[in-house]
């Protein structure tokens, strides 16, 4: 404890003798520095930044549109799919289940790795089925990224803005609307995907 107290001194210590040498060196570089200069050094560039709302991009984007509605028929068809080799599954299941008691043991035994076989069929294609899913989630990301960032290159090309960012409400607490890019960002990306 009383170590504590000797290391929270130092440190008081150490951080009122860099306020005050910093406060000096400020002070006998004022005195220095001719009044046209130091009115170039208060200067600072201009510095704007510039954001787009995801949410409306996701609504009004096309082609964000078109490829949400392709993962939504290609999920569709993966569960059609899947819930199609369940039926034929729960098919053969119920005609082993009804021959029951007349059933051979070799044919019990073929019938049990027969069942094994099936769910371990089944597993894979939709292992298979779902990872395809995630690839096209993640080419259509890449993709509408690549399209924006693209975009937006031409679009800053005059280099108005420092940094254009996506509004997220989670991550941002406030928003200048005079800033907002939404509008140009969504009307320029649909006219460039209406032309391929």
């Amino acid at each position: 404890m009383k170590q504590l107290s000797t290391i929270v001194s130092i440190l008081a210590i150490l951080l009122s003798s860099f306020a005050l040498y910093k406060q000096m060196a400020g002070k006998s570089t004022e005195t220095k520095i001719d009044p046209v200069e130091k009115d170039k050094k208060t200067e600072t560039p201009s510095f704007k930044m510039a954001y787009f709302d995801m949410d409306s991009l996701q609504n009004n984007y096309e082609y964000f549109k078109d490829a949400l509605n392709e993962l939504k028929a290609k999920e569709q068809n993966m569960n059609n799919e899947l819930a199609s080799l369940e039926r034929g599954y729960q098919k053969k299941i119920a005609d082993w289940q009804q021959k029951g008691n007349s059933m051979s043991q070799n044919e019990a035994e073929a019938a049990q790795r027969e069942y094994q076989q099936m769910q371990q069929t089944y597993q894979q294609r939709r292992e298979t089925l779902e990872q395809q899913l995630v690839n096209q989630q993640i080419e259509y990301k890449k993709s509408i990224k690549g399209k924006i960032e693209d975009f937006l290159k031409d679009y800053n090309k005059d280099s108005r803005f420092a940094y254009i960012l996506s509004y997220e409400p989670q991550l941002m607490f406030y928003k200048d609307s005079a800033y907002d890019i939404t509008k140009d960002l969504v009307n320029g990306l649909n006219a460039q995907y209406k032309k391929k």
